[in-house]
C-alpha cells in the first residue's frame, strides 16, 4: 500500500488532468469501461486483508443495520448505539470512531454483517461514475482497486498526460 501512495502523490497532477478529460466521453461509455475493468481487477485483490477503507472511512449506518449487528454481537441496541454510534445531521447515524471499531487485524470483524456502504465501496460498480470523481479520487492513493481502475482507464480511454 506504501507503493500506491507513493505513486498517487507522484500523479496527483496527472490526475488533476484526467478528471476533465473523462468529461469529454458519454457517462455510458465511461461507466462501461469502469465497470469491465473493476469487475476484472477486483477479483485479484481481497478487501477482506487490506483495510484501508476501514481505516479512513466516515460509515453510514441505517437502523436496521445497527439492530442487525447489535443483534449479531449479541449486544442489546442501546449498548451498541452507546459503544459504535454517533448521531448526525438529520439523525443520521455514523459508525463513531475512525479507524472503524469493527476492523481487527486489517479484517473486518463482522463481515458477513458489514453495512451497505461498506459492501459497496469503492462503488465502481455504480453508473454515473463522472459524479463522483471528487470521492473516487479522494480514496486514489489508498484503495487498490480504485488505483487499478483509475490507471487502467487512463489506457483505455487513450489518456496522453501533457504536463
Amino acid at each position: 500500500m506504501q507503493a500506491i501512495a507513493a505513486v498517487a502523490c507522484k500523479k496527483e497532477a496527472e490526475n488533476e488532468a484526467f478528471i476533465p478529460f473523462l468529461k469529454n466521453f458519454p457517462s455510458e461509455q465511461v461507466d462501461a469501461a469502469v465497470q469491465n475493468l473493476n469487475e476484472a481487477i477486483t477479483p485479484y485483490i481481497d478487501c477482506r486483508h487490506c483495510g484501508n477503507c476501514c481505516k479512513s472511512l466516515l460509515i453510514n449506518v441505517t437502523d436496521a443495520e445497527a439492530a442487525a449487528v447489535a443483534k449479531h454481537l449479541n449486544i442489546p441496541r442501546s449498548q451498541f448505539n452507546e459503544s459504535y454510534i454517533e448521531e448526525g445531521i438529520s439523525s443520521t447515524l455514523l459508525i463513531n470512531a475512525i479507524p472503524c471499531p469493527f476492523l481487527k487485524n486489517l479484517s473486518c470483524s463482522i463481515y458477513e454483517h458489514r453495512f451497505q456502504g461498506c459492501k459497496e465501496f469503492p462503488a465502481l460498480h455504480i453508473p454515473e461514475f463522472n459524479k463522483r470523481t471528487f470521492t473516487t479520487f479522494m480514496h486514489y492513493s489508498r484503495c487498490p482497486i480504485i488505483f487499478n481502475v483509475v490507471e487502467h482507464l487512463k489506457i483505455v480511454l487513450k489518456f496522453v498526460n501533457e504536463s
